[in-house]
């Protein structure tokens, strides 16, 4: 049989390489579509410590406009107070002059789209 000529052991060795290169280069593009894919979705998801993205996204909406409840009262002022929402919990924190304002404060909160409860722990200044 002459070199070259195609037949025989060589040719069926190389394609056997060919193959086999093939299927690894499956397999790894395979591995890393399922890492992306589990990634993606994985990602996204809140558990009860962790907020999801969209729950980040509905807690900083919520917090604005609680602020802006806060800010728009026409009795008290709310310079002082701070807002911060975790999963639909706003918390109130920060210093207030009367008793009547903490309690309005909780109030204006409550009442707000997306609040699911207040925790109040602003201040009563002496």
């Amino acid at each position: 049989m002459p070199i070259g000529s195609g037949d025989g052991p060589c040719r069926g060795r190389a394609r056997t390489r060919k193959i086999m290169k093939e299927k690894i280069l499956i397999a790894g593009l395979g591995l890393l579509l399922g890492a992306g894919v589990t990634s993606t979705f994985t990602g996204c998801a809140g558990n009860q410590y962790e907020r999801s993205t969209g729950e980040s996204i509905d807690d900083r909406a919520t917090t604005s406009r609680v602020k802006s409840a806060l800010g728009n009262d026409s009795q008290y002022k709310y310079s002082d107070v701070k807002v911060t929402t975790f999963k639909g919990t706003v918390q109130l924190s920060g210093f207030v002059d009367t008793r009547d304002q903490k309690g309005k404060a909780t109030d204006l909160a409550k009442n707000v789209s997306g609040v699911k409860e207040v925790v109040n722990n602003i201040s009563v200044k002496p």
